[in-house]
């Protein structure tokens, strides 16, 4: 397992997802954003069924970028209720992982607060 983690989000129009993901970027909470144009979501909300057309982010950070990347992404959202799912990657190429942390900045290897407890 790395440190690394890919965070998923939506957007309700390319312009948003544009924005969050250059913030994310030029801030160093995320080495790379990729967006998915026109993704179709069903979602329960406020109890009624939506079928919404998005525009996915895929951001690849680290652990220790979690929560400033999560905190950057909501307030600059306009959802109510932002998706921010973070999912480990548990292995990859050594090539890229060593530019993530690169572009993440060094102190990107350092375990979460969480993790440092469990030690």
């Amino acid at each position: 397992m790395t440190e690394k983690i890919v965070v998923i989000s939506t957007c309700g129009s390319e312009e948003e997802a544009v924005r969050i993901a250059k913030k994310l970027v030029e801030g160093h909470l995320a080495a790379c954003v990729n967006l998915v144009p026109r993704v179709r979501s069903f979602y329960r909300w406020q109890g009624r069924v939506e079928d919404a057309t998005e525009w996915m982010l895929i951001v690849k950070t680290s652990r220790f970028r979690f929560e400033a990347l999560r905190t950057v992404l909501e307030a600059a959202h306009s959802y109510e209720l932002p998706e921010v799912l973070a999912l480990p990657v548990v292995d990859g190429s050594p090539n890229y992982l060593a530019w993530l942390d690169k572009e993440l900045g060094a102190d990107s290897e350092q375990p979460s607060q969480s993790e440092s407890a469990d030690a």
